[in-house]
């Protein structure tokens, strides 16, 4: 049981990451499924519309409980959710030419691409999210903070 513990650990926040990115790419698919087949809305505007469910789902999980933000206060949290947006709007131009590439050009059935295409997603923005939006402030950048919050 002390091996288990060990390794969750120290690997808490890739863990917390994977499964959180679960539930954000179920958000996303069945949202997405719900624009389409419900709403009868084009795949395209669907995908738009699930990436926005599914990126403000994300970052409010992320933030609380995967990178544990330490942002406090009205402006250090917009600045911190406006880089999570922008990293994920990469991803999110990403996941639109995925999509048309497999299902406008490679006539593959939309969802099994919206599918394959979370996984790829999930991945970059794990990376995009570690090193850029919720990376680990050094003391430098501590300190700096601080003196512009006086």
């Amino acid at each position: 049981m002390e091996k288990w513990k060990a390794l969750y650990n120290r690997y808490r926040e890739l863990i917390l990451y994977i499964v959180f990115g679960g539930l954000t790419t179920l958000v996303s698919f069945v949202s997405y499924w719900i624009f389409v087949d419900l709403f009868h809305i084009y795949y395209m505007a669907a995908t738009v519309l699930s990436w926005i469910v599914s990126v403000t789902f994300a970052y409010v999980t992320n933030r609380k409980w995967v990178f544990e933000s330490r942002a406090h206060g009205f402006r250090a949290v917009c600045l911190e959710a406006a880089s999570f947006y922008a990293c994920r709007l990469f991803s999110g131009v990403l996941e639109m030419g995925l999509m048309y590439g497999g299902v406008d050009l490679l006539r593959i059935n939309d969802k099994v691409v919206k599918l394959a295409t979370n996984v790829i997603v999930i991945i970059a923005n794990y990376i995009l999210s570690k090193l850029i939006v919720f990376r680990k402030k050094r003391a430098v950048d501590e300190s700096v903070e601080r003196d512009y919050n006086k």
